[in-house]
């Protein structure tokens, strides 16, 4: 009996059966195969892992998060049943600490249904374990969420969404491809352009070589969510690294066990993600009718919500961790760290004014 293909000969075989694929097919095959894909398999966060997220580095950023939804939540009259949804909650630390906070609210915690977006069984046992008191529900559709006001935290899950890349040629735009050559996996152009008019003006005037990155599979989760929320109310929170404008710009990167690695390596082993354009998302918001908040950076958005205040509480609170609390409060605010190259978006029913965004 011969062993199962592994994800890499299964994605060769796939290449060399119907030809080159797109990198959004790519990528989908190493992050969401059924049994083989990167985020079905392991858990890729904290130390052993590939990558280290906002939550883990420090509570006080889920308790900021709480503090978001509480306001929201009262905001809209402090509706006697909701949903409150995470996409891609990793080990479940972000909602614990949300909800450790969130719940002191009179009323938040009868009224709260909670929803989880995770596909991972070895994560939803580990969200089961931190959330269980709360009564947490799966789904794999955001149709499955109830019909009441609906609040979306998404923390570091856009990134990770299939996106196509197109390059600048003398001819016109072309779509960047995943082939073989010499048995090797390799980057490739498809060779018919794109017509002109299926790019966009921002992109128009575009020099020799550049590269656009288009995340389809972004555009189509907010436009399922936005139709949802401007129909229930609510209000979609999305904490990722990112660019405020459509433009321009290679971002496509591989992480493992915490150094960049070759996209094209390791299929299933590697972690993959690209810069989200949150123009495009804000596009697709507002086109269902949401308020979309100017973007902010991370850190200002952390800071408004009182970050600093929160610091100094845990700090008086556990006096032998004030280094490591302050620390902690500079890698998630300060420019140099994750301060700028993190951005905070939120789309939201109008007449909300969503704490944390500049006013």
């Amino acid at each position: 009996m011969t062993d199962a293909p592994t994800l890499p000969e299964l994605i060769d075989m796939q290449i060399r059966t119907s030809g080159p694929m797109s990198i959004a097919s790519y990528m989908g095959l190493c992050l969401t195969h059924p049994s083989k894909g990167y985020y079905k398999s392991a858990d890729p966060l904290g130390a052993k892992g590939d990558f280290v997220t906002a939550p883990e580095i420090s509570q006080m950023f889920g308790e900021l998060l709480g503090f978001f939804c509480v306001n929201v939540w009262q905001q809209m009259g402090s509706p006697k049943a909701f949903t409150l949804l995470e996409l891609g909650p990793g080990r479940g630390t972000l909602m614990a600490d949300m909800l450790r906070v969130a719940c002191r609210a009179e009323g938040f915690r009868d009224a709260l249904d909670l929803r989880l977006f995770e596909t991972n069984p070895a994560l939803i046992a580990e969200q089961n374990a931190r959330l269980e008191a709360y009564g947490p529900k799966w789904i794999d559709a955001f149709e499955k969420v109830g019909d009441g006001p609906l609040l979306v935290v998404a923390n570091e899950f856009f990134d990770a969404l299939p996106i196509r890349q197109f390059v600048r040629m003398d001819d016109g735009w072309h779509e960047r491809m995943v082939g073989l050559s010499e048995g090797r996996r390799s980057f490739g152009l498809n060779p018919t352009p794109i017509p002109p008019g299926a790019m966009p003006e921002a992109v128009a005037d575009a020099a020799p070589n550049s590269v656009f990155e288009v995340g389809l599979a972004n555009g189509e989760v907010m436009k399922r969510l936005a139709s949802i929320v401007s129909t229930q109310g609510g209000a979609i929170l999305a904490v990722d690294y990112g660019y405020a404008r459509t433009q321009t710009g290679e971002t496509l990167q591989g992480v493992r066990r915490h150094q960049y690695a070759d996209v094209l390596d390791a299929p299933g082993e590697t972690d993959l993600s690209a810069h989200v354009d949150f123009e495009a998302l804000g596009n697709v918001a507002a086109k269902a009718g949401l308020a979309v908040q100017p973007l902010a950076t991370q850190g200002d958005f952390l800071t408004r919500l009182g970050l600093n205040e929160r610091a100094k509480a845990l700090s008086a609170a556990n006096p032998g961790s004030s280094a490591d609390i302050a620390a902690a409060k500079a890698r998630l605010a300060e420019p140099g760290q994750m301060g700028e190259l993190f951005k905070a978006f939120c789309a939201h029913s109008p007449g909300l004014f969503p704490p944390g965004f500049a006013p």
